[in-house]
């Protein structure tokens, strides 16, 4: 399927790919108020030129932009954090209080990542990490609100997909800028008989419970839209907060089903998938979409055996 480089969602709010893996598979969103901006995730390094595009085309000047902000600091959310602060001089860094040492200092986000990746894919996914200046960060605790412009931004602490995320409500939209903690839900996931979210069990600090109660948080507000970074704008409906429920008490039982083979779970999370989202289209072939649940599963079943390891320890 086809991806825009940008979209406008209405509200002030344009998304932009962030060129990360392939078209349609992550985003970050500028938001506009009163000719000030501010940027939700940031993709990768190799993500900023994209947006400098965006600002040439709109005639918008890099002192414009009062904030950058990360849902958290892994790196396809945060690794043009750095970059984007050198380049917009007025920008501040709102980063959650536990992730902020890890973007002034990227040296054990940069190690993590290159034993995952090995040193040639990490250099084509993400490219140079950019230290941020520490008095160009700011650290954001649960419950803190920003404004620019006339828009206000309120933070909340979500862990359960990391310790070191929160998500944003913006009241202009009714939305939540929800990271990974409403899972993903690429286009190619908006089926015709209904959305499907799949939730985000990524290592190596998924946890449950807390992602549940994060969950929550977010229904709090009755909101009307979430943001997702992987990908695009979602609408909101208490039966997909439901379903993402469902799918984290299914996959624990998935992993304890197959603890003693975990090499087995990674197809079990896309057979079951797969199983789903045919429920949600009775009597139409949907074998189609099994390739594009892997990405996600295989990166799922670790955080899963990741999370089993901890409980059995």
């Amino acid at each position: 399927m086809e991806q825009r480089l940008t979209e406008d969602l209405g509200f002030g709010i344009t998304r932009i790919d962030a060129g990360y893996v392939k078209p349609g598979f992550a985003c970050f969103y500028l938001l506009e108020s009163a000719g000030q901006f501010a940027v939700i995730e940031t993709g990768t390094v190799h993500s900023v030129d994209m947006l400098e595009q965006v600002l040439q085309a709109r005639d918008i000047s890099r002192d414009q932009i009062r904030y950058v902000i990360p849902t958290h600091v892994h790196l396809d959310h945060a690794g043009g954090a750095g970059l984007m602060i050198q380049r917009f001089p007025e920008a501040q860094l709102l980063v959650h209080q536990r992730g902020a040492r890890h973007l002034v200092d990227p040296s054990k986000l940069v190690a993590a990542s290159r034993q995952v990746y090995g040193d040639s894919l990490f250099e084509q996914l993400y490219g140079e990490i950019v230290p941020v200046p520490v008095q160009r960060v700011t650290e954001v605790a649960d419950g803190e609100s920003f404004q620019f412009g006339e828009r206000i931004l309120l933070f909340r602490d979500t862990p359960g997909h990391a310790d070191h995320h929160f998500c944003i409500w913006d009241e202009i939209s009714q939305g939540w800028f929800s990271g990974d903690v409403f899972g993903t839900s690429y286009r190619w996931f908006r089926t015709p008989g209904g959305d499907f979210s799949m939730p985000a069990t990524t290592p190596s600090q998924f946890r449950p419970e807390a992602l549940k109660a994060s969950l929550a948080v977010l229904a709090e507000r009755n909101p009307q839209r979430i943001y997702l970074t992987h990908f695009c704008e979602l609408r909101y409906s208490t039966q997909l907060q439901a379903s993402l429920l469902e799918q984290i008490d299914d996959y624990l039982t998935l992993a304890r089903q197959h603890e003693a083979n975990p090499e087995y779970l990674e197809t079990a999370i896309v057979d079951y998938s797969l199983g789903r989202v045919q429920a949600l289209n009775p009597g139409q072939d949907m074998s189609f979409m099994r390739e594009h649940f892997f990405p996600d599963a295989q990166l799922n079943a670790k955080g899963l055996i990741v999370w089993l390891q901890k409980e059995s320890a």
